[in-house]
């Protein structure tokens, strides 16, 4: 496995991003990833992995770049308020092409993101339970992600239930399914959903898509969790949701 360190401390209560590569069949090339190892990491341990996803305009450094998850988690570990847990930050733009580069909306870049589906149960989480010591369960397995990344959580993980306990929505983009087309059996996404949360900026012009599917939660009984917040479709959102949702994932208690 290809390893490259891209930030470290060496303070024992710091955690560990590092960029690995990992061969795609879905693709047919070999893809980077970021992984981030809590502090105190050991291979004689097994964690927990939450699959972090990135929006529209970015690649598998936008969370390290822009949202610091590093920084945020650390905090919470040094606090006491986290189970601790590998958190993989993956390119969402299945294709060979992966950069955010040129018309980021041009059809086949769209249909990459749909793509990434494939990669991301068929490629990328075997090689992650390959190379890293998870756990491999669902309860042990969540998914979130912001505006592009939010509609690919809500589609993938309503999708595979089977796959993932927790899902982790921020700012949801119009790329999100119907919510009749998320949950056609609401009774069984209830039972099988640890928690599922939905966050959104007050002033986002996306926010739409938001009220539409916490409308559906509500009316068919789907436990949520729903955070409006001042702000737009910015990052302050989203950190706050990667802060919020960390917290209460890998925990027994059921979201409310």
């Amino acid at each position: 496995m290809n390893r490259q360190i891209s930030n470290t401390s060496g303070h024992p209560h710091c955690g560990r991003v590092e960029i690995v590569e990992y061969d795609s069949t879905t693709v047919g090339t070999r893809r980077k990833v970021r992984v981030y190892t809590p502090p105190g990491f050991t291979r004689d341990q097994e964690y927990p992995v939450l699959y972090l996803l990135h929006g529209i305009g970015g690649d598998e450094n936008e969370w390290f770049e822009h949202g610091e998850p590093h920084l945020i988690l650390d905090r919470l570990y040094g606090d006491g308020k986290l189970m601790p847990m590998i958190v993989v930050m993956p390119n969402g733009r299945a294709m060979p092409e992966d950069r955010a580069e040129g018309d980021l909306f041009a059809p086949e870049k769209i249909q990459a993101f749909e793509r990434f589906e494939l990669d991301l149960l068929h490629d990328l989480i075997p090689f992650v339970e390959a190379n890293y010591p998870v756990k491999t369960e669902r309860e042990s397995r969540a998914i979130a992600g912001l505006s592009m990344g939010g509609g690919q959580t809500l589609n993938i993980g309503f999708s595979h239930l089977e796959h993932f306990a927790w899902i982790g929505a921020f700012s949801p983009a119009p790329n999100t399914k119907s919510p009749e087309q998320l949950a056609p059996n609401p009774q069984e996404s209830a039972a099988r959903l640890s928690l599922l949360w939905l966050s959104c900026g007050e002033e986002d012009d996306l926010k739409y898509v938001s009220d539409r599917t916490r409308a559906y939660f509500s009316e068919q009984g789907i436990p949520h969790v729903w955070v409006e917040e001042s702000g737009g479709h910015d990052w302050p959102v989203w950190r706050n949701g990667l802060s919020e949702f960390s917290q209460r994932i890998f925990r027994s208690v059921r979201g409310e």
